[in-house]
């Protein structure tokens, strides 16, 4: 009987990370293909590309404030994109750095009252395409329902993910549908 209960576990165990593993690697790169517009952006730091995928929506007015969260609690803006000299005319008022958080459900919990300060009312969330599903589940369960979230994945190197991130992400996946989800 136990022998039984164990193919069982392994079955479904492995059928749900063959699942998690195919919805997260169907998402899209949106940045190429759909044009964004809110009135914040919420960034959430792991990678240079999303950093600048931000800058390029608050250079290009599509949003009006950007939220980057997940900070180093001792950067200071210019560390972090040192690019923002050849950006043209940002105010680095519409900048914030949320420093506080160090998971993406902690970006999540950081991001509401600042996105509620600032007053927006819908958003952009910009993380890889890896991460986008994950994120995209817990923002949508931390944020409130009256507040729209357009996600923007971003390709982060490759277009194809190494296997070691995959596995890593569908793990996580898994993990967080288990109590943020």
């Amino acid at each position: 009987m136990p022998l039984i209960l164990m193919a069982i576990v392994f079955a479904v165990a492995g059928y749900s990370y063959s699942r998690e593993r195919q919805i997260i690697l169907a998402q899209n790169p949106t940045e190429w293909t759909q044009p964004a517009h809110a009135d914040c952006a919420v960034v959430l730091t792991g990678g240079p590309t999303r950093i600048r995928a931000g800058f390029d929506l608050l250079a290009q007015g599509r949003v009006r404030k950007l939220i980057i969260s997940g900070v180093y609690p001792g950067a200071v803006l210019r560390e972090i994109f040192p690019q923002l000299p050849f950006y043209g005319p940002i105010n680095e008022d519409d900048v914030v750095l949320e420093k506080r958080s160090s998971t993406t459900y902690g970006n999540a919990q950081q991001s509401l009252p600042l996105v509620e300060a600032l007053h927006c009312k819908n958003i952009v969330l910009v993380t890889s395409r890896l991460h986008m599903y994950r994120s995209f589940k817990i923002f949508r369960t931390v944020f409130p329902a009256d507040v729209a979230i357009t996600a923007r994945a971003v390709v982060a190197g490759r277009l194809e993910p190494a296997a070691l991130e995959t596995f890593v992400e569908t793990i996580k996946s898994l993990f967080y549908s288990l109590w943020a989800y």
